[in-house]
């Protein structure tokens, strides 16, 4: 009875509250004119209340649908392993499905197949969404967050996370609260709120109301806020994330991992994503550039507007430049009532600067600023930055850009940012863009799920193409509780939101709406699903290609006839193919790109997934691989004790190749259009060969970002014109004295003559098929290498590699000493653990204990270890052959100067410094 009073009274309390908000609403709409105002776009990242559940058991009972039990969550299955049809389960209570799915409708074209919301209000009575709840003891916190990497690595087989997902708790049920700022100014304007990422089921409640979510933890969303706002008044935010457990085949994080917006615009504006801007009969001449503009009309009344649309250049940096470089022509339209129209309008542009990817081209971008007027008043202004470029995928000379064929030298990145985890931070990719383009990579594959936006702004930026993927799961599943139990409801939804959103970024020259995905197996319903998918694409944006990447369907299955573009993920070079292979398990395949050209002469084929090769930076175990690829396996190439693989590079996944033999068989075969390396970055989770460890050994380069040797073999092929020579291994190996300890060198360069203490031991000239120089049975003998690389019989490059002495002092090494008190920018600093020369000592694992002075923070520590479960936010970390990592970034709205502090026990403490602007 005391129950249903109180409901009784918060029901009066919030009605009371509504009518008051409704009268200062009318009140306001009589005295002024909302529409006078423009758009205004607002980051609502800070001053958010966190509270998680202990355990899932603890959780309320607000659910989107519910799950099947899961009976078997290992995770350390072979990742090409065949996956398996969905469990179905019919829910026995209330779920909160049918209020969410209309978040979607607007990217459902049929509209006979839109939900309608049922009636009522679910959860309104919890207390988490209520505004008179006290959440001041709730964690308070800023975004992006993930909640995820701030726990403790879980250990053992028994663990309730495994190395699949990182070994990191990214699973459970949270809330985030956060009050918005809405004045009486704002009565009359249509208000959103823009999600770029949460990771996942995520659901929204307005001042108790609920609004409705998104389940999919990698597509940005909005929902209306509108008739629930209370202008003038205290409008609570409440955000339910539920992440399930066995959900991801990585590390997926959780939380609100990417940021939040709170966007206000007049009642006849632009819509979401509502720009399509596209270039034709591009030249240097000139370029006629297309646009078309969606705008939406919130109010009960047809209203006439006027669209106007100016260009402007970009400088390097993203800056709007300088005077219009064009203007389109005004157009006059009705737009009718709670209704929608399409503007569609054409420019030329007179020897327009081009977009074109790094080296051979630069990366030009423009701005398009798309105005709207009535009544000689402007009501909303809108931005689309775009490129003019113009793409061509050919058969024989692969993609071609601006009229140049450019070879795709790619990696497949995911999304999490090692240390960091998932939640996303500008500089931190941008880091590691900046390695990959050292490296000589052009093309980067987002596996496999939309990124952040801004990864995008950095890919146009800084010259980057892009493959954009979307799902690795149609309605068969790779883990139990994956994307399959969500795709049925949400494909067509998540496919044109992911395609609208980023159809715009002239990086992104390509779609791809699967990844290995087990409808491959099946005849003609999983080339039905492809089918449906690619049409969707298309149809949003019919300027580019749509894709699928298959591991397992071959040229003669109806599958293959689906996509725009072959993307082969390993079947190129041939599955288990090579002697050292042919006695596993899994898919076997012959190499099939001459295969896939005779049955599709017209299509572009690409490696989507080549490689695989795992090894642990600066690790080498003996004896060595005398072939050019094995897989890594206990005693050949791996140890199961130390859970470390070969830095030789010769060693892979079961189904992977070394970059030596799948340069071999790209170069035997032309018209491939290159390759997207599996990976670019070792990444958290996912840990072939070993999964007791937290993170991938597949990674060019390591999760602290460290170079392997493997970077200097794909840095040769990818830039000949780059100087250079690489020896590995290290050559500290006391226990090895008059051991045969090989030697293999890495070179732009066409010939290389090695040197043992001055002894030359032997000259060697590249061939044709091989891709490294090896001096394989080299006898250790303390001292130094020296390798002499020449190219086209002149001096190319020279490097030395010396047996150094015992660790005795630390250096530290910043990427940069200059960073930004925004409390997002950061430094990454690099400890180097050396002897008495300043060289490395590459098997030196000291405990290296760092503090901090001044206005900066700690934000965590690494080493590039795989196997090492200390905690990311640790202030101590051993050194990992060598070298750590202290991730530093300034207290917010602080300036002065940070100094960062290394000491190891037995050596002299060291110190840097970083400079807050």
């Amino acid at each position: 009875m005391n129950a249903n009073k109180r409901s009784f009274k918060n029901w009066i309390a919030r009605s009371l509250f509504v009518l008051l908000g409704c009268l200062i609403f009318l009140s306001c709409s009589k005295t002024k004119n909302s529409e006078t105002n423009s758009r205004e776009r607002i980051l609502i990242n800070s001053g958010w209340y966190f509270f998680k559940y202990v355990s899932q058991a603890d959780a309320d009972s607000l659910i989107y649908d519910v799950r099947p039990e899961v009976n078997d969550s290992k995770d350390d299955k072979v990742a090409d392993s065949k996956p398996t049809e969905a469990v179905r389960v019919d829910a026995k209570q209330t779920v909160l499905k049918d209020w969410v799915l209309p978040t979607g409708n607007h990217f459902i074209k049929d509209s006979e197949k839109r939900h309608i919301r049922p009636e009522g209000n679910p959860g309104s009575d919890f207390p988490f969404v209520q505004a008179d709840f006290d959440d001041s003891s709730w964690r308070k916190l800023n975004l992006p967050h993930d909640w995820g990497i701030e726990e403790p690595f879980q250990e053992g087989w028994e663990s309730e996370v495994g190395g699949g997902m990182g070994r990191l708790a990214s699973q459970g049920t949270a809330w985030y609260r956060r009050k918005l700022d809405i004045s009486t100014d704002d009565a009359g304007k249509s208000i959103f709120l823009e999600i770029e990422g949460a990771m996942s089921y995520a659901i929204v409640w307005l001042n108790g109301n609920l609004v409705g979510g998104w389940p999919y933890g990698y597509n940005s969303w909005q929902v209306d806020l509108t008739s629930y706002i209370i202008p003038g008044g205290v409008n609570q935010l409440a955000i339910r994330i539920d992440n399930p457990p066995n959900s991801a085949r990585w590390y997926p994080g959780g939380g609100l991992y990417r940021s939040v917006w709170l966007t206000k615009t007049n009642s006849v504006h632009v819509g979401q994503w509502g720009t399509v801007i596209t270039s034709r009969n591009v030249s240097e001449k000139a370029a006629e550039v297309d646009l078309v503009v969606t705008v939406d009309n919130d109010s009960k009344s047809e209203c006439h507007i006027e669209v106007n649309t100016t260009v402007y250049a970009l400088d390097k940096n993203g800056v709007q430049t300088g005077d219009p470089v064009a203007r389109f022509s005004p157009e006059k339209v009705i737009v009718s009532a709670s209704g929608n129209t399409e503007i569609k309008n054409t420019v030329t542009i007179e020897k327009p600067a081009l977009w074109g990817p790094l080296p051979t081209q630069t990366p030009n971008l423009y701005l398009a600023v798309i105005s709207l007027q009535k009544d000689g008043k402007l009501i909303d202004t809108y931005k689309t930055r775009f490129g003019i470029r113009s793409v061509e995928y050919n058969s024989e000379k692969g993609i071609v850009v601006n009229g140049e064929a450019v070879r795709i030298q790619g990696v497949n990145q995911h999304h999490d940012l090692g240390a960091l985890g998932a939640a996303f931070n500008k500089r931190a990719a941008e880091r590691q863009l900046e390695m990959l383009h050292e490296l000589g990579c052009n093309a980067i594959r987002l596996s496999h799920n939309p990124p952040a936006p801004e990864l995008l702004e950095l890919t146009d930026r800084m010259g980057f193409l892009v493959v954009d993927e979307i799902f690795d799961v149609w309605e068969r599943k790779k883990t139990p509780l994956d994307f399959h139990l969500i795709f049925p409801d949400w494909y067509e939804q998540d496919t044109r939101a992911f395609v609208r959103r980023d159809r715009n970024c002239p990086s992104v020259i390509m779609w791809s709406y699967g990844n290995e995905v087990g409808e491959q197996y099946t005849d003609k319903e999983g080339t039905s699903i492809s089918k449906r998918l690619r049409d969707i694409v298309k149809e949003e944006d019919p300027s580019r290609p749509a894709t699928a990447s298959m591991n397992f369907a071959k040229p003669d299955m109806p599958f293959s006839e689906v996509p725009d573009v072959i993307s082969l993920n390993y079947q190129g070079e041939g599955i288990r193919n090579a002697p050292a292979y042919v006695a596993m398990k899994g898919i076997h395949t012959h190499p099939l790109y001459p295969d896939f050209h005779e049955k599709y002469p017209g299509k572009l084929i690409v490696s989507s997934e080549t490689a695989s090769a795992l090894s642990t930076r600066g690790t080498y175990l003996f004896p060595v691989f005398a072939g050019s690829s094995a897989p890594a396996m206990d005693g050949s190439g791996g140890d199961p004790n130390t859970k470390y693989v070969s830095s030789y590079e010769l060693y892979t996944a079961p189904f992977g190749s070394s970059a030596d033999k799948v340069f071999a068989t790209q170069d035997k075969h032309p018209y491939v259009a290159g390759e997207f390396v599996w990976s670019g970055w070792d990444y958290i989770g996912e840990p072939t060969p070993y999964y007791l460890s937290r993170s991938s050994y597949c990674g060019i380069i390591d999760l602290a970002g460290f170079k392997k040797d493997r970077y200097f073999l794909y840095q040769a092929r990818w830039r000949p014109e780059l100087p250079m020579v690489h020896i590995f291994p290290h050559w500290n190996w006391p226990e090895r004295v008059g051991e045969i300890t090989p030697v293999h060198v890495a070179t732009s360069g066409d010939e290389v003559e090695l040197f043992l203490n001055g002894k030359s031991l032997g000259h060697q000239k590249k061939i044709d098929g091989e891709y490294r120089f090896r001096w394989d049975e080299v006898k250790y003998t303390p001292g130094e290498l020296k390798a002499i690389a020449y190219k086209n019989g002149e001096k190319w490059a020279e490097e030395i590699v010396k047996t150094t002495g015992k660790a005795s002092q630390l250096k530290l090494s910043a990427d940069r000493n200059y960073i930004t008190g925004d409390g997002k920018d950061l430094s990454f600093i690099t400890v180097s653990v050396c002897d008495q020369e300043g060289i490395v000592v590459p098997r030196s694992n000291n405990l290296i204990k760092f503090s901090i002075e001044g206005p900066g923070e700690i934000v965590a520590t690494d080493n590039g270890d795989p196997s090492d479960l200390e905690i990311f936010s640790s202030h101590e970390r051993k050194a990992f052959n060598g070298l750590a990592l202290v991730i530093v970034k300034a207290k917010q709205g602080e300036v002065g100067t940070i100094k960062v502090i290394a000491e190891s026990e037995g050596i002299r403490k060291i110190a840097t410094t970083v400079q807050v602007k």
